[in-house]
């Protein structure tokens, strides 16, 4: 028996199946950043993996979370352009982005009011060690009964010890939960480590197709709720 549903945060709950990376590229160009592909995707996960390390996140807020993981990307790829460009730049990037997330986040706040009212709801997430603050601030923490932020259990999806520990957290064997998520290599194979049941967010990728048998295979979050009737 279902007796909890895991999310993964970026990528599932602020957007449909879109991770930060392919939703921040466009939101780049559009403020008027030319830079190469490879050269943005490098930029980007440097400062996605090493932000915890650069910068003390306790406490702040989404926006104030993001506006950092911003500064440093433009910092890099705009460094031959004024303090006042760059700093407009990354407002701009900031603004549009934490948008979109927060209008994402209003969206599926009813679906996850009405889940709760069923099953224990968890975070599986690789993020920087404040989500649980976030989703408070976000009016959000009370949905859900443990957050496995990636840096403060010091491992990665797809290591199963995250899922794992949410699972505890839910009060519920892995076989008894769902984990719904956008990645296939971190979400999908690290539930499969873990003896988990999973569905996957592959919103409009034309190449969706359910990674093992039995897995749903969603194009938006709120499918969910048609998924988990038996």
């Amino acid at each position: 028996m279902l007796k909890a549903v895991l999310f993964d945060y970026g990528g599932t709950l602020d957007s449909d199946g879109i991770p930060w990376l392919d939703r921040f590229f466009p939101i780049y160009r559009q403020a008027g950043l030319e830079a190469p592909w490879e050269d943005f995707k490098r930029a980007f996960y440097d400062s996605d993996d090493r932000l915890p390390e650069r910068f003390s996140l306790e406490g702040l807020d989404l926006e104030e979370t993001v506006a950092l993981q911003v500064r440093c990307v433009v910092d890099r790829l705009a460094a031959a352009c004024a303090e006042a460009g760059r700093e407009a730049l990354a407002r701009s990037v900031t603004r549009s982005f934490v948008d979109s997330s927060r209008r994402q986040l209003e969206r599926n706040r009813p679906l996850l009011e009405r889940l709760r009212s069923r099953y224990r709801l968890g975070i599986v997430s690789n993020f920087y060690g404040n989500l649980e603050g976030i989703l408070r601030r976000e009016g959000l923490g009370g949905l859900f009964s443990v957050v496995a932020d990636s840096h403060r259990l010091g491992c990665l999806k797809p290591d199963k010890a995250l899922f794992l520990h949410a699972a505890r957290g839910a009060g519920a064997e892995p076989r008894e939960c769902l984990m719904v998520g956008d990645s296939p290599g971190r979400d999908m194979k690290g539930a499969e480590n873990a003896g988990m049941p999973h569905a996957w967010l592959a919103g409009e990728r034309s190449d969706a197709r359910a990674c093992c048998a039995g897995t749903p295979v969603l194009r938006t979050l709120l499918d969910l709720e048609a998924a988990l009737e038996p």
